[in-house]
């Protein structure tokens, strides 16, 4: 899929040059706009210091359009990507005092929660390229399974990333096939067909997804679904973690998330990318 209007949420912090530069090669990888968004004061000196990041982040001034905001933050950014048409929505996420997990603050909880467009939060932000070589995408849990397959594929591309796709296997099928009193060989087979079941689904995904280049791992994990998937992302030092957007539950445009969800909102491995397609909001 791609992204043709990129948003970035910046606040002038010291790390907004090295979120610049992911965004800006974001905007380069998908011949995207970009559009800087900046919720606070206003000033010839804000200007002046927004200029000179452009400038030293070697991103072409040209793509850039600044949108310059004042009063509550999320409101704000939300507005932005409403009226600018944005696609995808470059944050940061906030590292645990003296831990190596990030996790999403109450802004970026927030935006992820009401965005109306797809949500990039990044842990480390680098001023330079860092080569990707393992990605995760939570096949569960979404209305928008196939297109985070489809992100997880195209961002894994330039680099020859590792794609690991990763199902839940039903524990309670598994508990009714124990209490159907099968044998041991009985239940294994069940099992067998259980997981079998889970690869074929997402086998036939993948064949009305481009992915000639990537290399795919289907991966099945049972427990607790959001503990289990961010451990095997921390297993696999994986560069990016995919998941799609939940469906909408209420009118005023808010978002339920799984509990699993939440619990990787609170302890990010890597980098976090939510689709939500904008035709589908």
């Amino acid at each position: 899929m791609q992204f043709k209007v990129i948003g970035l949420a910046i606040s002038f912090s010291p790390t907004t040059a090295a979120m610049l530069a992911e965004a800006g090669r974001l905007a380069i990888q998908f011949n995207a706009r970009l559009i800087l968004i900046h919720v606070g004061k206003h000033s010839p000196y804000e200007d002046q210091k927004a200029e000179e990041l452009i400038a030293s982040s070697g991103v072409l001034r040209e793509i850039i359009k600044i949108v310059w905001k004042q009063g509550d933050p999320v409101k704000e950014i939300l507005a932005a990507c409403q009226e600018e048409k944005i696609e995808l929505l470059v944050a940061g996420a906030l590292k645990k005092e003296n831990l190596v997990n990030h996790y999403l603050g109450t802004v970026a909880r927030k935006i992820m929660h009401k965005a109306r467009c797809s949500v990039l939060m990044i842990t480390n932000p680098s001023l330079t390229y860092t080569p990707i070589k393992n990605i995760v995408v939570n096949g569960e849990d979404s209305p928008f399974i196939k297109e985070a397959i489809q992100a997880g594929c195209e961002w894994g591309r330039p680099d020859h990333a590792w794609i690991h796709i990763v199902r839940e296997l039903k524990l309670l099928g598994l508990a009714l096939a124990a209490n159907e009193q099968y044998n041991e060989e009985e239940y294994d087979q069940s099992k067998q067909q259980m997981v079998q079941q889970e690869v074929n689904e997402v086998e036939a995904m993948l064949k009305t997804i481009p992915h000639e280049k990537s290399r795919i791992n289907i991966k099945m994990i049972s427990g607790k679904a959001g503990f289990e998937l961010a451990r095997f992302a921390e297993r696999k030092e994986a560069d990016l973690l995919v998941l799609g957007a939940p469906d909408r539950k209420f009118s005023f445009f808010t978002r339920v998330f799984p509990h699993d969800q939440e619990y990787i909102f609170n302890e990010l491995p890597c980098n976090l990318l939510m689709i939500q397609p904008r035709k589908n909001r």
